[in-house]
């Protein structure tokens, strides 16, 4: 990686973007050089931002989603549809799908299982899910195709069986391999609509 003799104060933003997910080096250089362009008003909004980040924002004890309100998604909005979940990976990914019109509710795992990287059931939220099903008519296993995913769907699926409640997942209109954060919402949206129960 080229080095450049930067002011250790730009080189220090520049390290400390790098490090956030999806941005490289150039990346982290280019928005370092359109801070310092910005209004000198930017800089401080921008800081409180971050600060409110780590303050204000819950995760839900027990569907793991995010608030920054007394209540989560799930409990804040009751014109949603309490008889039907959807199961996801990670607390971005409810927005995502509360954007192609779902009016359910969620249920975040906060991973998938990956054994490679030393991540079984236990790590993942799965015994809270078994506590909410009451009243549940249907489980939508909202999780990527994907080997982890795969393998976390079929891991909730033998786990909650026996509740004598449905099981689908999306229909595979949705790339292989791909986040739900890269499918446009009309994707995501038909398929929902389309999804398929999962086979015994």
């Amino acid at each position: 990686m080229e080095k450049y003799n930067y002011p250790l104060t730009l080189k220090k933003l520049i390290d400390n973007l790098s490090k956030l997910q999806g941005i490289g080096n150039k990346t982290a250089e280019r928005i370092a050089f359109n801070l310092i362009k910005m209004d000198s008003d930017y800089i401080p909004e921008l800081t409180s931002s971050l600060n409110d980040l780590k303050q204000k924002i819950k995760i839900a004890p027990n569907c793991h989603c995010m608030t920054d309100q007394s209540e989560c998604i799930n409990c804040g909005d009751l014109s949603r549809k309490r008889n039907l979940m959807c199961v996801v990976e990670t607390q971005q990914d409810v927005f995502y799908i509360d954007k192609s019109g779902f009016k359910g509710i969620y249920h975040v795992l906060d991973g998938l299982v990956s054994p490679l990287d030393g991540i079984g059931e236990d790590d993942l939220n799965i015994a809270n899910l078994q506590k909410r099903l009451d009243g549940i008519d249907e489980v939508i296993l909202a999780l990527p195709f994907t080997v982890e995913g795969e393998a976390t769907s079929y891991l909730i699926k033998d786990r909650i069986k026996n509740f004598n409640i449905k099981i689908s997942r999306p229909a595979k209109g949705l790339p292989a391999g791909i986040g739900i954060e890269y499918v446009d919402k009309f994707t995501l949206h038909n398929s929902f609509e389309e999804r398929v129960e999962i086979d015994d």
